[in-house]
């Protein structure tokens, strides 16, 4: 099965140099790796003469927003060129474990999988010390994120609950990525897309599949809880899933900001809107600036 590695990049030239390494030492070599550049020209130069092999493609951002959802269908579609059968996306700041592509690549070999999307646990790591991160010593420094299942190493559980999926690490197979559709592109900028394509699985019947043995390392970078700097972002991108889903997703995000007065839920419509604390609300088609920050 032709695997196939996707990441999108914008910034993080250290963390993505961390992931290639990773991918370097793993069990099984991908026999493609896309890295798609968001508006990052020099990104090319932090990939060069390392195996394996990066292709990069260039993803113009437009309004100031990174097109993460845009990044990944482009990533998806020249892997596909490329001949993949196995696409597995990874986040940036994502390592993965020694055995992830082997272990995905396996799972979705089976028959009973090869249609399920396939999510591995990720592990949030502690600031690295000062000479950085050691890949041997990854395993050891953080467990798999608290409010995902963590089967244990040969286990595969299946889940329902398809608000849970996330895009730092996951796989499907080509098959299973055309009868999804990839990624709604109506997404810009910090949040939603990745529930969005949670349920655009669950809408065609896939399968939702966690995956033991398939770990990655989130390395650690500053973040702010909630997420202030991508306030506009989040209520715009959480109104494009209501309107798609009928529900509200962030929700936990939503009300933190509810809470400092950044937003507020409209009676009358059930809208999430600026609050008061927000500063100036923005003219009609107004963006944020450019965010480096994800996950």
């Amino acid at each position: 099965m032709r695997t196939a590695v996707i990441t999108p990049a914008a910034g993080r030239h250290r963390h993505l140099t961390l992931q290639h390494l990773g991918l370097a030492a793993g069990s099984y070599a991908p026999d493609v790796y896309v890295v798609v550049a968001m508006d990052d020209p020099d990104l090319g130069a932090a990939l060069a003469g390392r195996e394996p092999t990066a292709t990069v493609v260039n993803c113009p951002v437009q309004n100031g927003n990174l097109p993460l959802a845009r990044a990944r269908n482009l990533g998806a579609a020249r892997a596909l060129e490329r001949g993949a059968e196995l696409l597995v996306f990874l986040d940036v700041d994502c390592v993965p474990g020694e055995r992830l592509l082997q272990r995905y690549r396996q799972v979705a070999l089976h028959a009973e999988h090869r249609r399920s999307l396939l999510c591995g646990t990720v592990s949030y790591l502690p600031p690295p010390g000062p000479h950085g991160y050691r890949l041997a010593e990854l395993p050891a420094l953080a467990e798999p994120h608290p409010g995902r299942p963590a089967p244990a190493t040969e286990e595969l559980r299946r889940s329902e609950d398809y608000a849970l999926f996330w895009s730092l690490s996951f796989a499907v197979t080509a098959d299973t990525w055309q009868a999804v559709g990839g990624f709604c592109e109506e997404y810009e900028g910090y949040g939603g897309e990745d529930t969005d394509f949670g349920q655009r699985a669950r809408a065609a019947g896939v399968p939702l599949t966690w995956v033991g043995g398939a770990p990655a390392f989130h390395q650690y970078h500053p973040v702010s809880d909630p997420p202030v700097a991508h306030l506009r972002d989040i209520l715009r991108n959480a109104e494009t899933f209501h309107r798609r889903w009928g529900w509200w997703p962030m929700t936990d995000w939503l009300h933190a900001f509810a809470d400092r007065g950044l937003a507020h839920q409209e009676r009358a419509t059930g809208r999430w809107a600026l609050g008061p604390g927000s500063g100036c609300r923005p003219s009609p088609g107004e963006r944020s600036g450019p965010e480096r920050t994800r996950g």
